[in-house]
């Protein structure tokens, strides 16, 4: 079915709505291809070459607000699902203490399409086969007993349509890549996964220069798993890298600073937030924390100009100089607390609502060179990479164990390797603490996981090259 035709059946779905009563109708139409390719131990998995396209319809009727979507593309089906999602909001309204509305947004008439040197429908499944077993390959000469290598491209054409005046239509392709390997030696098994993404052609691949990736995280991965040291225990000094900053900035911050998780929404599905609407510009972490997540950043993973409900995508200032500023909101959840929407809300599909999200979260760059941020530091511990992490519900008690760790002595970096250092404390204990950042950036490629039914949503994530975090208690 051509692009245009789910246009007009997306406009038609609009108006349907308003013919049947609702308040406010949006339909989100979208053709997604998807091309996946998985080698586990060198030998292929199921591979994924998807085609899907869909409406997604939501309205406001009577107070309450409904989802629902459809792939059924004629004018009767979507007639039917437009009636089943107002039929729904109607019936919702009765379980609701208040009648449900949204913040008001500029309307925008936009179009834009992310450019591509090369698209990833424009090259062959054979190239992406054989790129996933080169890497294979790699990790096999190094000595990988096991490793697994899923790589992935997406091509996204999308409109957008509202009854109060929003008209977007994008084109979007994303490439992301993972990796895993595990090694066996004096430290016993150990395991390293690393992930790349971007928004963008499939120029990306040799742009991120895998192959040599692979072997320089091999390298570490044995190094760490026959030489590595225990480290001492004891109230230490931590310095944490850009890789370990951003999975502090996405959990510690980011997922607690999401509006619905704060009204308590999430509660049930991926948990709630120890922040409090009554936080807002109140000191949450020291004066040098500023965290910021920024959807407009080119070519990242995270990447996009308007967000799934129409608003412009902007800088969100979550910390600024250690002072909670701002949620990440979408227009229900802006509304409910007489605030503006600040364009994060994202639908990782047709067939899902459009949540409040994270895009690229980080942790700003400080005024110190890498090497200041050692040199008062009697002992301690410089967390490079981390390999594993938890963190409950709330987003309060949280541990990061590294991967990459060594030894600090007398303000030198020293070249003693550390083996599974623990960095483990409270959110609010661990942002007062942090004392210096140090200047450049760095951000490594996740997807982050949301909601029920699951929605997995590209970001990146991270922050300075050195961040000092101080007076850690550390044992075993």
């Amino acid at each position: 079915m051509s692009f245009e035709y789910g246009k007009d059946l997306a406009e038609y779905a609009v108006q349907k709505a308003r013919d049947l009563g609702a308040e406010f109708a949006e339909v989100r139409y979208e053709q997604l291809a998807q091309n996946s390719f998985m080698l586990r131990n060198g030998n292929p998995e199921i591979s994924l070459f998807t085609r899907t396209q869909g409406l997604g319809i939501r309205g406001i009727a009577e107070g309450g607000i409904a989802f629902t979507s459809t792939n059924s593309l004629n004018k009767k089906e979507v007639e039917q699902t437009v009636e089943i999602a107002l039929r729904m909001a109607k019936a919702s309204r009765k379980h609701r203490s208040r009648d449900i509305k949204l913040a008001d947004v500029p309307s925008v008439t936009a179009s834009f399409e992310i450019p591509a040197k090369l698209r990833p429908s424009d090259v062959s499944p054979e190239e992406k086969a054989h790129r996933t077993h080169e890497l294979d390959k790699i990790m096999e000469e190094i000595g990988t007993p096991f490793r697994m290598i899923f790589m992935s491209d997406y091509e996204s054409r999308k409109y957008l349509y509202t009854s109060d005046g929003v008209s977007i239509t994008s084109f979007t392709p994303r490439i992301e890549a993972f990796m895993m390997m595990t090694m066996f030696g004096k430290n016993g098994p150990n395991q390293r996964f690393v992930q790349v993404g971007g928004t963008g052609g499939w120029e990306l691949v040799d742009e991120w220069k895998l192959e040599s990736k692979v072997r320089e995280e091999a390298r570490i991965l044995a190094k760490v798993t026959n030489e590595a040291q225990k480290a001492p225990e004891g109230t230490l000094d931590f310095v944490v890298g850009s890789e370990v900053v951003g999975i502090i900035c996405h959990e510690n911050v980011g997922h607690p600073s999401e509006a619905d998780r704060i009204l308590g929404r999430e509660g049930a599905q991926a948990g709630e937030s120890y922040m409090t609407p009554d936080m807002l510009g109140q000191q949450v972490a020291s004066e040098v924390v500023t965290i910021i997540d920024d959807p407009t950043i080119p070519r990242s993973a995270g990447y996009y100009q308007y967000d799934d409900e129409g608003v412009k995508a902007r800088p969100r200032y979550l910390i600024k100089n250690g002072i909670f500023m701002e949620m990440l909101h979408n227009r229900e959840s802006a509304f409910l607390m007489n605030t503006e929407s600040t364009g994060a809300a994202r639908a990782s599909a047709f067939n899902r609502e459009p949540i409040p999200r994270m895009a690229n979260t980080y942790m700003a760059e400080g005024d110190h060179s890498f090497e200041e941020i050692f040199e008062d530091i009697e002992l301690g511990i410089y967390m490079k990479s981390y390999t594993e992490w938890n963190i409950d519900d709330r987003r309060y008690q949280s541990k990061y164990v590294g991967f990459e760790s060594y030894l600090i002595k007398d303000g030198e970096l020293t070249d003693i390797l550390v083996f599974r250092p623990a960095l483990e404390t409270t959110t609010p204990g661990l942002l007062k603490s942090i004392d210096a950042c140090s200047k450049g950036l760095d951000f490594v490629a996740a997807t982050c996981g949301k909601s029920d039914p699951m929605q997995g949503a590209p970001v990146w994530k991270g922050g300075a090259l050195a961040v000092r975090i101080r007076n850690v208690p550390f044992h075993y």
